[in-house]
């Protein structure tokens, strides 16, 4: 499995990756160029975000729009309604969110990140990347988004999150370093 890093990232300077991350987190206010996925993150309608963690909510649902991604209204039935509590249990199996970088062992099929994912993707027109997307919203820091872009741009096929987490550990977490440092500089006003 290889990771390959996007071009804003493969060389030592760090203006081309902050110059994205100030153009995509512009705020909404300015109306040019602004990014709905911005505020895929923050999205908390409700204000229960924090209290829903492991419970698919319509905030989840709206988030991924933000994102270009809708949910089947069939799939958005068995996640709020229908299958609710069997996959808020699939979502305590997984755990709070964390880094990816702090998960010790490989992400073999057994994970339980994994077996939320095959459900997500069992329920009526759910791809991957909806899957993917509904993921991250609930372990946004765990479980990055994973769709065609990412995988062009990283390289990676189906187990995504594998090469990922490698590549955050390698020479004792360089890169995961140089991320914190990113987001710091950047000023993003993520959740994460």
């Amino acid at each position: 499995m290889t990771f390959r890093l996007p071009e804003a990232l493969s060389g030592a300077d760090d203006e081309a990756a902050l110059d994205l991350l100030a153009r995509y987190y512009r705020p909404p206010a300015a109306a040019e160029g602004f990014y709905t996925g911005a505020v895929f993150d923050t999205w908390d309608s409700t204000g229960t975000r924090a209290r829903d963690v492991d419970r698919f909510t319509a905030d989840d649902l709206v988030a991924v729009t933000f994102l270009s991604v809708d949910v089947d209204p069939r799939a958005a039935h068995a996640l709020l309604r229908e299958r609710a509590a069997e996959f808020a249990d699939l979502l305590a199996a997984v755990g709070p969110d964390r880094d990816l970088v702090e998960e010790e062992r490989v992400l073999g099929e057994d994970w339980a990140a994994w077996r939320l994912e095959r459900a997500l993707r069992a329920l009526p027109s759910t791809g991957r990347t909806t899957a993917s997307k509904l993921l991250a919203r609930k372990r946004p820091k765990l479980l990055p988004i994973w769709d065609k872009v990412v995988a062009k741009t990283t390289g990676t096929r189906i187990a995504q999150w594998e090469p990922l987490r490698v590549a955050l550990r390698a020479e004792g977490g360089v890169l995961h370093r140089r991320l914190l440092c990113l987001r710091a500089a950047g000023g993003s006003s993520r959740n994460r």
